[in-house]
């Protein structure tokens, strides 16, 4: 929600007209690279956002722990990487809007706005890193795990002996015990 608040509030009333009505400049100190990092951030947030809500959505059905690791992972990266993005746009919108003229001044709820929900992004795409991390903490041990041939693992009851052949689970009644004996029809 807050990146939606951060580029709509930009492309709408992010730029003034200051002397004609062909030339626009940035609200933020008439830096046009500001509103540009603003707008791609928060445009990019919204998409991940919508992308990760559906991996969730479907999270439950992946069964290839591989993949739900790289999910996890995907996750837990992107949401530091957009922490910190997400603090350099509140840093640069802050320190241009500073450095504005008090007549370029106009829009000035619409630049707060943008700043105050830059800073509120830093929030709360740390508490999604937070979460990210706590979710790969707690599927390590499931992430490690791998399928094992039950003949190639020792552990298990029928495990192969030392001629390779495993025993059957059913006793014999026959003459000789331990042997091989063809079924009779």
């Amino acid at each position: 929600m807050f990146s939606i608040v951060v580029f709509a509030t930009i492309t709408a009333e992010g730029y003034i007209n200051p002397t004609t009505k062909d030339e626009t400049k940035c609200m933020f100190n008439n830096n046009d690279s500001a509103c540009s990092y603003a707008v791609g951030i928060g445009v990019l947030a919204f998409l991940a956002c919508v992308i990760f809500l559906i991996l969730d959505a479907y999270f439950p059905q992946i069964s290839n722990a591989k993949e739900r690791k790289f999910i996890v992972i995907g996750d837990l990266v992107f949401s530091a990487v957009w922490t910190f993005l997400w603090f350099i746009c509140f840093c640069v919108l802050a320190n241009q809007w500073s450095k504005t003229e008090q007549v370029a001044k106009a829009p000035g709820d619409a630049a707060r706005a943008v700043v105050a929900f830059s800073f509120f992004s830093i929030g709360s795409w740390g508490a999604l890193t937070y979460f990210a991390y706590a979710r790969y903490r707690q599927g390590v041990s499931e992430f490690n795990e791998e399928y094992r041939d039950p003949a190639n693992d020792h552990n298990t009851p029928y495990s192969s002996g030392p001629t390779g052949y495993q025993q059957s689970p059913f006793t014999h009644s026959q003459d000789q015990p331990g042997e091989y004996q063809p079924p009779s029809y």
